[in-house]
């Protein structure tokens, strides 16, 4: 009996889990804000109800081998532009914006 329901619950999670989520690319700014040691994260939920959203930005610094890297994850409402998070630098100015992408899950 116990093995049983052993393989029910797998067979219910691995249903659950095979369900792919769908993923939408959506506008966000990684801004570098004045001074150079800190920096926005902000993001807009384009889709057109609440969704599950998640932003990540990395950006170049003065110092060899120093680029900061964050990723922000919340709910966002649905058409709205929000901030996200900060990101320090650590010590040292930020020059430029390497990479970034944001997505939202419906």
């Amino acid at each position: 009996m116990r093995s049983r329901l052993a393989i029910s619950c797998l067979a219910l999670l691995t249903g659950v889990l095979s369900t792919p989520a769908s993923a939408e690319s959506v506008p966000f700014n990684c801004i570098i804000l004045p001074g150079a040691d800190q920096a926005s994260i902000m993001m807009k939920n384009s889709l057109d109800r609440d969704a599950s959203c998640i932003v990540t930005c990395k950006f170049s610094t003065t110092k060899y081998d120093n680029n900061p890297q964050i990723t922000c994850a919340k709910p966002v409402p649905a058409g709205k532009e929000v901030e996200m998070c900060q990101l320090t630098s650590g010590g040292d100015k930020m020059v430029k914006l390497m990479e970034g992408h944001a997505e939202c899950i419906k």
